[in-house]
């Protein structure tokens, strides 16, 4: 790493502690962000795709050209309809549609969220990256993975967690995302971390996976596969890829009992939920179980782990306490100085109005980030193991 390559990221760390400082001294540290802010303007810059973490003024849109990501928003926004439950109006648009959105949101997730693009309970006593780190663990254990294993990463994003569950298990993990600047970013995480030899991101989309039948020893998708305009398609893909009596482990985005589709309260928090998060619509569990036993999977396990301990904090309360205002005034400082693209501040915007949506779906009990289902694949004999 050069010099001005660590002036760079000293100076953003400086600026992420006095956001997360922010929060509870906001009085105190206005006037030294606005200094940190200003004084990052001045350090030399690196590509985007070859740094640690994107900074303020790196915010951009993954592989859109710069000019043509408030374009790219607004043929985003208008893809969905306006009505109560509208979600895509042209579902076959929705992988491109998906492939947009994390071309638009991918940098503004590692800026204000971190490597691995998903939601996680606060375990007691624990940090947040502590409880994240658990969550992908429990997947390295319920696919019982091993050192010489192949797994897959189904939606892999920037590659978070598939760093995790390599590390701790030993398999060799290969991601698959449908977004070519997702794939550098990951690259560049894998190989700066050292773990290369393990883990490998591949763009391509997961309908339709370049790797032969029966090529992996367990898989899973964390918060990806809701992204599917056909869950069912999805999961078949992914069964046609694992080797027989293997594991696929899953955290679905889904609509709990809770939830009223004649509440217009309800049914206006999932339309945000959906808009603001690339979904085509918003699936029950039980239509999530249904569409892996529809593709041949056993359903060995099904639960939500939002709900499943008394003792953990909500899976929303790291998002609860987002300083929005303070990163609101971030973005639009350099959106009003033209120091990020055009576009950047109205996608901003959206997450920030989501992130609202979010917690009240996680409050009020009615959507979950984290059902957690796992199948099998039968044996070549019909048998599991």
């Amino acid at each position: 790493m050069g010099r001005f390559d660590q002036a760079q990221d000293v100076m953003q760390d400086t600026v992420n502690n006095l956001v997360s400082y922010s929060r509870d001294h906001q009085g105190i540290v206005l006037g030294a962000t606005a200094v940190a802010v200003i004084g990052s303007l001045f350090v030399v810059g690196v590509s985007r795709t070859d740094k640690r973490k994107p900074g303020t003024r790196d915010l951009g849109g993954g592989s859109i050209k710069k000019a043509h990501i408030k374009q790219e928003y607004d043929d985003y926004s208008k893809a969905y309809g306006k009505e109560a439950g509208d979600g895509i109006l042209d579902r076959t648009k929705t992988t491109e549609l998906v492939n947009t959105f994390y071309n638009l949101v991918t940098d503004i997730y590692e800026w204000g969220w971190g490597q691995s693009f998903h939601f996680s309970p606060l375990l007691p006593g624990k940090t947040p990256a502590a409880s994240e780190a658990a969550h992908e663990g429990r997947l390295a254990a319920l696919l019982r993975l091993k050192p010489g294993m192949k797994c897959l990463d189904v939606g892999c994003g920037v590659g978070g967690p598939m760093r995790t569950i390599a590390s701790t298990s030993g398999a060799n993990v290969t991601g698959i995302t449908i977004n070519d600047y997702q794939v550098q970013r990951a690259s560049y995480h894998n190989d700066k971390l050292g773990v290369g030899s393990l883990c490998e991101a591949i763009e391509g989309n997961f309908l339709n996976m370049p790797f032969p039948e029966a090529s992996f020893d367990g898989a899973y998708a964390i918060e990806a596969t809701c992204h599917a305009d056909k869950l069912q398609d999805a999961y078949a893909e992914v069964y046609r890829v694992l080797k027989p009596g293997c594991y696929f482990a899953s955290y679905e985005w889904v609509s709990t009992t809770k939830y009223d589709p004649k509440n217009r309260d309800h049914v206006r928090v999932m339309d945000e939920i959906n808009y603001g998060n690339g979904l085509p619509e918003m699936r029950t569990y039980k239509e999530a179980e249904q569409a892996g036993k529809d593709c041949g999977f056993k359903l060995v396990l099904s639960y939500d782990v939002a709900t499943a301990s008394p003792v953990c904090g909500p899976w929303y309360g790291r998002l609860a306490k987002i300083p929005i205002s303070f990163n609101r005034a971030m973005v639009n400082f350099f959106a009003a100085l033209h120091l990020c693209p055009k576009g950047v501040k109205d996608v901003h915007d959206m997450l920030i109005n989501v992130a609202t949506s979010l917690v009240a779906g996680g409050e009020t009990g009615i959507f979950t980030p984290m059902h957690l289902l796992v199948f099998q694949k039968p044996e070549a004999n019909g048998k599991g193991h």
